[in-house]
């Protein structure tokens, strides 16, 4: 487990499986992921199956310090030879947003993998609409790299996706040199 000052971070659980399904299916919530569509229970099980024994696939379930799922994140096209990878996070649970649980969990996260996995760099994409996302990686330290443009279709219309990523100097020089013991 990693511990940040708000969230505690482990590893998925077969028995999340029914709640990572209710929170994909959270209309609210997952208008705001790359791939907005209801799973169901079975496919929710193979993404499970699929995710846990992935090489360059690690997700890792977000609990506020009492121990409560709130959200997962996740490295995404882990590649150690260049030493990169695409971050992906969600706070599922709207009691939860704005209270920088993910600022939290993704610097906590993203200080092991600098500091443990020696990646480089770490990029993500995110609508351009989404604010409350953006305000939160910016905190962390990501910059714009590039706008995609048109390239999301959603709520009747085309959005911009906004690609954001931060190097391990970037993140040092702002977080600190290393992880805590």
């Amino acid at each position: 487990m990693l511990r940040g000052e708000k969230v505690i971070l482990r590893p998925p659980e077969r028995s999340d499986v029914p709640m990572f399904q209710r929170w994909i299916n959270d209309r609210e919530v997952n208008r705001w992921l790359i791939t907005p569509w209801p799973m169901s229970l079975a496919e929710e099980e193979r993404w499970y199956e699929r995710i846990t024994s992935s090489s360059t696939d690690k997700i890792l379930v977000i609990t506020t310090a009492d121990g409560t799922p709130v959200g997962n994140l996740g490295l995404h096209r882990i590649d150690h030879r260049y030493r990169n990878a695409e971050l992906g996070i969600a706070i599922f649970e709207k009691g939860y947003w704005g209270q920088g649980l993910g600022t939290d969990a993704i610097t906590t996260f993203l200080r092991f993998a600098f500091d443990e996995w020696n990646l480089h760099r770490v990029t993500l994409v995110v609508r351009e609409d989404n604010h409350r996302a953006r305000r939160c990686y910016d905190k962390v330290g990501f910059v714009v790299e590039g706008v995609e443009r048109e390239a999301q279709f959603s709520g009747g219309r085309f959005v911009n996706m906004v690609r954001m990523g931060i190097l391990d100097r970037e993140f040092r020089a702002r977080h600190g040199d290393s992880a805590e013991p």
